[in-house]
């Protein structure tokens, strides 16, 4: 007979992930993703930001790689040039 009486009951609305379940404050505190809605615009930025910061250090690291090449060379007139370091055994 219980189980009638909960199919007839009317459903409760039901809080998606850990919202609804009953926790200490210092795991609330710890975990504080678990219990906030997410913020689509702080996301945005976030993710933005890591990109650009991804990016500025691809760069970085790409011109460090083009320069380590390069020296300043004077040639026998005394005018100077870039020149990419070569080895004597090429």
């Amino acid at each position: 007979m219980s189980a009638k009486l909960r199919m007839n009951e009317t459903p409760k609305e039901r809080n998606p992930g850990l919202r609804a379940v009953r926790t200490t404050s210092l795991f609330r505190a710890v975990n504080p993703e678990l219990f906030i809605k997410p913020n689509k615009p702080v996301m945005a930025f976030g993710l933005v930001t890591i990109t650009l910061c991804v990016a500025y250090l691809g760069y970085l690291h790409a011109t460090v790689e083009n320069k380590k090449d390069l020296y300043e060379a004077v040639d026998s007139e005394g005018s100077r040039y870039m020149r990419r370091k070569t080895s004597k055994w090429d």
